[in-house]
């Protein structure tokens, strides 16, 4: 699971704390951001320090999603932005949040009665 959101929410997050979240190096979230300006556009401070928001993060998991889950090219995951008005992202981006921490806490659920199923059987 790449994404998983923070538990305590912060205004702004550092670019190596969201590169964190999805296990991808800084660079990568600087080339997303060049390359999805219109959608992506972290706060920077004085000395060029890049400071996301949720939203950005949010946006940010549906490129992650779009590029390296379905497959799509920088071009292609471009043009399907496009097509999506910004309230229609916000939506789509929280549904795959929560199915992903649902798939995680899922799997969790799955691994204890394993556990429980074993110890059982001794």
């Amino acid at each position: 699971m790449p994404y998983r959101k923070p538990i305590i929410e912060k205004v702004h997050y550092s670019i190596g704390e969201v590169a964190k979240m999805f296990n991808v190096k800084s660079s990568l979230l600087r080339y997303w951001e060049k390359e999805f300006s219109t959608y992506i556009k972290p706060f920077k401070n004085k000395k060029g320090n890049r400071y996301y928001t949720q939203k950005d993060i949010d946006i940010i998991a549906y490129i992650y999603h779009l590029v390296k889950e379905k497959g799509l090219t920088i071009e292609g995951a471009r043009q399907y932005l496009n097509k999506k008005a910004s309230d229609e992202i916000d939506k789509i981006s929280l549904v795959i949040s929560k199915l992903k921490q649902l798939k995680s806490e899922l799997l969790e659920i799955k691994s204890k009665i394993y556990e429980l199923k074993n110890e059982q059987e001794k």
